[in-house]
């Protein structure tokens, strides 16, 4: 938990004087010495377009547990580098993470980003070897549409059509998936009770879908809800009651389909919070959950000290 503490006292520094942050970026700089880091490796070529990711690897002597983050931004904006400070906690707690990027919808409409993020998955579980990571302890999380990315990599399968890009044999395993805030029903925010009028509020939903005929059926297949069955993975979502853009609610169904299917599963509800603006010591809060429910379900490696190094 101290290092986990660490993790987001680094956080906080970046709104504070220069002279105040010396000591926690120190701390920050600390864990990030206990990474091996690998940017920009090509995953997928899909339309043109090279999908890359960077790799943290912890230095263990024994294969790591893995967290495959996945940046938001409505899936219209947002990139891997905007997101490496979310990396820290994961870190913090004891994880590899490997931060993804995936094809935004000026280079390709729906479902593109979730053929990305599944193609990312197995190249994790094809290439663990390389980067010492345990492809039996995978974590995937991200917030907002990353949230939802996070849920359709870890919940679907390979006979649910996404794989064509990077079809292998077997059947990648993840071991939980961590939802911030991430859309549960793509279709309930393009022709639901949630539908908001373009542009106000949420147009990425219309943005990522286009103007593609079959777009309602891309919504239903694109949408974690369609998923939940026994058998898949553990989940956490954390959410704020008064999310604008994507509804509380989504969460609370989603955990309720996931109890009906008897799936071990958490959800942490920030009050009052808003999409993702949580005050400090919530999102404190929600990490300390996060990491108590993995460690139920994921155990995590601790990273070796630099005395355990040198042996």
């Amino acid at each position: 938990m101290k290092r986990l503490v660490l993790a987001f006292v680094a956080l906080s520094t970046l709104s504070l004087p220069v002279a105040a942050q010396t000591t926690d970026l120190q701390s920050s700089v600390a864990l990030f010495q206990k990474v091996r880091t690998v940017p920009n490796q090509v995953y997928v070529r899909a339309n043109g377009w090279e999908g890359k990711l960077d790799v943290y690897a912890l230095r263990s002597p024994t294969p790591t547990p893995t967290v495959i983050f996945i940046h938001g931004g409505g899936w219209v904006q947002g990139t891997k580098e905007a997101s490496v400070l979310t990396a820290l906690p994961f870190i913090a707690m004891g994880y590899s993470v490997v931060n993804v990027e995936y094809r935004l919808a000026n280079v390709s409409l729906a479902p593109a980003a979730i053929e990305d993020c599944r193609c990312a998955l197995r190249w994790v579980v094809g290439h663990a070897k390389d980067y010492n990571l345990d492809p039996e302890r995978i974590v995937i999380a991200g917030p907002s549409a990353g949230g939802h990315l996070a849920l359709t990599t870890g919940m679907l399968r390979t006979s649910d059509g996404f794989d064509r890009f990077c079809q292998a044999p077997g059947e990648p395993k993840v071991a939980a998936i961590v939802n911030f805030f991430g859309i549960a029903d793509v279709a309930d925010l393009l022709d639901g009770p949630n539908k908001k009028p373009f542009p106000e509020n949420w147009p990425y939903t219309v943005q990522w879908l286009g103007n593609q005929p079959n777009r309602v059926d891309v919504a239903k297949a694109a949408s974690p809800m369609t998923y939940v069955r026994a058998g898949m993975p553990p989940t956490i979502s954390i959410h704020g009651d008064a999310d604008n853009l994507v509804p509380y609610q989504h969460s609370v169904r989603l955990q309720e389909a996931l109890q009906k299917a008897g799936i071990p599963h958490e959800l942490v509800t920030i009050p009052g919070g808003g999409h993702g603006n949580f005050p400090p010591d919530q999102w404190q809060r929600a990490y300390a959950a996060i990491e108590k429910f993995l460690a139920a379900h994921v155990p995590a490696s601790k990273p070796p000290s630099s005395a355990e190094r040198q042996q």
